[in-house]
């Protein structure tokens, strides 16, 4: 396959599981950096992927704007701008193959993690835990973020415990990820990646982002949720482990 089928393949894969992913399948999303750096650099995919991210992010901020935990998301939010930051030294100061090294080893970590939780497992932290815990998985939350678009499971990690209600951790969720998003485009811009050939290819993807989304609407309640999540975190899992050893090999 040539370089720019296997890209256009990788890129229009990518969204329509980010696509899937704001429709309804929670975490399918996190699949999409693995998928994408198939085909291309990580950054620059990541960069591709970013404004894609934030105009779907607009639907969710809106339906859920007056439920969010405002404690939440003021621990949080300080140590994810330190994490995003982190994130865009790493990319600026190392190779192409270490961030798609760390790519692998993240996207391997979420997939294990997610099939560990699909299992019964759990990481037990007191819904009370202080906030110097909340900021420093905000930290890794930004980091993971920036790097492979999957701040999730620090996330999770410190809020679930809190047990908030339905909408609220939705919203919650929904802002926090949003404002992370935003705060990536300083750090992307420095990178040099918002040029015109990347931007043009953002636009050629959004209208499969959003038929993606609605098609996640309408498929989320046919699907055997278990078994798909269960698919891809498995494909997650593997798709890490060879974007790490591409890394080592390349």
């Amino acid at each position: 396959m040539s370089g720019d089928t296997l890209y256009y393949a990788c890129a229009i894969l990518a969204v329509i599981l980010s696509g899937l992913a704001k429709g309804g399948f929670a975490g399918v999303g996190a699949l999409a950096m693995p998928v994408m750096a198939l085909g291309i650099d990580p950054v620059r995919g990541a960069a591709i992927l970013l404004p894609i991210l934030i105009l779907q992010d607009t639907v969710s901020v809106w339906t859920f704007r007056h439920s969010w935990d405002r404690h939440i998301l003021t621990v949080m939010l300080p140590g994810a701008a330190i994490g995003i930051g982190l994130g865009y030294f790493f990319a600026a100061q190392v190779s192409e193959t270490a961030v798609l090294a760390v790519l692998g080893l993240i996207s391997t970590l979420f997939g294990l993690h997610r099939l560990w939780i699909e299992r019964g497992g759990a990481v037990v932290l007191p819904s009370s835990s202080p906030d110097w815990v909340g900021v420093l998985f905000g930290v890794a939350s930004g980091f993971t973020s920036h790097i492979a678009h999957a701040g999730s499971p620090p996330f999770q990690m410190w809020v679930l415990p809190k047990r908030l209600p339905r909408d609220m951790l939705v919203g919650t969720t929904a802002i926090a990820f949003a404002t992370m998003n935003w705060m990536k485009v300083p750090a992307y811009a420095a990178l040099g990646q918002f040029t015109r050939a990347n931007l043009m290819a953002t636009a050629m993807l959004v209208p499969v982002a959003v038929a993606a989304t609605f098609a996640g609407v309408a498929l989320v309640r046919r699907v055997d949720a278990a078994r798909f999540y269960t698919l891809i975190y498995v494909l997650m899992v593997l798709l890490g482990i060879k974007l790490m050893a591409d890394a080592v090999m390349g």
